[in-house]
């Protein structure tokens, strides 16, 4: 049964040749033999291509359905915020500015609710104030909220109860119960929905003094175990303190509006290529604020947004070169993201900035590096060393999450602090050797007090994995890990 259903007797224009396109190879499997230039982009040319970690459907009308409400739907975000995002992303790629991104490694619908996405809200606030004390610049946050439901996975199937069943890919594609694992694409609305009220709330939250530093921060580390790491933070939780009463004393903060709020930018995966596109609209783009690129500016001198969020990116899993992901990738306006793993060559890496970026755009690519601490530093430099070569002006992130993932002898899947430390620390020493710069760090983290990542002051372990794990994907860092780690990056910084 649909998880949600669709009103049939609603009217409005039917599906577009896109979304027919899209359709059609949903419920068939079958690529799109459409009469089109090879370099010619239209929102749905990636239907001609081969796709990785394709989802495909039992029902042709549900489809078709589910797309032609998606099309109709209003943006969930605005050409003007993609970017304004770009252009704090410009000053990121020029060393002016840090990026810190973060949020669950999968969202589900259940996550949409105002306790939770406060306490991611608050905690990428808390983040960003350590590292702007840290390396004295400007952050900016881009939250894996707001549309991050579906996730690519090394299987399609997996057994339960001595039964072959499909492999949960997600709330807006199916759900974790084993009886719910049939694709639906009445989902992919779901999340359109639960994504538009996520960012409503997260927009009236700040819109409502959640980030307003006059307001009394919570800097509480009392779980530090280690007494010359406590010490550490206090001095550093302190000097904010003391600045922020200064500016107070002074009358500094009275006017600085920059104190009052903060711009939080959504992100996820760009997976389902059939939602990517239903949201894809063209809009007109001020000369001033944008560079047209030949593949994201159609006939009308317009650009094609994708709508569902600020900034997408491009998993290790889809980025082939002649994939469907590139090919929807290169021709939208959005700044966009490319995780690079080990399986990555230099010249792969170089072949896919040229596609998706020929004209070398500042602040539109960024590169999302998820080695693990074992093999970063054999494979960054030579990335580093490529890129530089080819001229392209990319902004480094390190994810130290993905590349560290165990099991234990009990069969649960986590990750060290202690690798996650590891990589991050490799990075900003590789970045600097190289005379580059890490540009940001990208992780998987929740404000709740989860069990998920064994290590760090808390001293967790195997066996404290069980009292709150509640991930149904990848284990995240909780509150006081995802806070030590943005402390001792500005360690970092403040000691350079």
């Amino acid at each position: 049964m649909a998880y949600n259903s669709i009103d049939e007797s609603a009217g409005g224009p039917p599906l577009s040749a896109d979304g027919q396109a899209a359709t059609t190879l949903k419920t068939t499997g079958s690529r799109s033999q459409a009469n089109r230039k090879a370099s010619e982009w239209t929102p749905s040319s990636w239907t001609t291509k081969p796709i990785r970690q394709d989802v495909v459907y039992d029902d042709r009308q549900a489809v078709s359905k589910a797309l032609a409400k998606l099309e109709r739907l209003p943006p969930i975000v605005t050409p003007s915020e993609i970017i304004r995002l770009k252009r704090s992303l410009s000053d990121v790629a020029h060393g002016k500015a840090f990026l810190l991104q973060g949020g669950d490694c999968a969202e589900l619908f259940d996550y949409c609710e105002s306790g939770m996405i406060e306490s991611k809200i608050k905690l990428l606030l808390q983040m960003s104030l350590i590292l702007i004390y840290g390396a004295h610049k400007p952050v900016v946050r881009i939250a894996r909220m707001a549309g991050q439901f579906a996730k690519p996975r090394s299987s399609p199937t997996e057994q339960h109860n001595g039964k072959t069943i499909p492999a949960f890919r997600g709330d807006n594609i199916n759900g974790y119960d084993p009886e719910d694992r049939t694709p639906d694409p009445s989902r992919l609305v779901s999340a359109y929905f639960h994504s538009a009220a996520t960012l409503n709330y997260i927009r009236a939250s700040l819109g409502s003094g959640i980030a307003d530093l006059h307001s009394p921060l919570d800097w509480e580390l009392g779980h530090v175990k280690d007494e010359n790491i406590k010490a550490q933070y206090e001095r550093i939780v302190n000097s904010i303190s003391e600045s922020l009463r200064f500016m107070k004393t002074v009358g500094a903060d009275s006017v600085a509006s920059s104190l009052e709020t903060v711009d939080l930018y959504t992100s996820h995966e760009g997976l389902l290529l059939e939602y990517e596109q239903s949201l894809t609209r063209s809009f007109e783009t001020p000369l001033k604020d944008a560079k047209p690129t030949s593949s994201s500016q159609n006939e009308g001198g317009k650009q094609w947004y994708n709508t569902s969020a600020h900034f997408i990116w491009i998993g290790d899993r889809t980025r082939q070169v002649d994939g469907a992901h590139v090919e929807y990738f290169r021709g939208i306006a959005n700044p966009i993201g490319i995780k690079v793993g080990p399986s990555m060559t230099a010249e792969e890496l170089v072949s896919l900035l040229d596609i998706v970026d020929p004209h070398r755009e500042t602040g539109k690519i960024t590169l999302i590096t998820r080695y693990g601490e074992s093999k970063i530093t054999s494979l960054l430099p030579g990335h580093i060393r490529a890129v530089q070569r080819s001229g392209h002006i990319v902004i480094w992130q390190c994810d130290p999450m993905h590349g560290n993932t165990f099991s234990t002898a009990q069969g649960i899947k986590t990750r060290h602090f202690s690798s996650i430390l590891s990589e991050v620390s490799s990075a900003l020493r590789i970045h600097k050797e190289e005379k580059s710069f890490l540009g940001g760090v990208h992780l998987e983290l929740t404000g709740e007090a989860v069990t998920e990542c064994v290590g760090g002051s808390e001293g967790l372990k195997d066996e404290d994995l069980n009292t709150n794990y509640t991930s149904y994907c990848d284990p995240r860092l909780n509150e006081k890990q995802a806070l030590e780690l943005a402390f001792l990056v500005a360690g970092f910084y403040r000691n350079e």
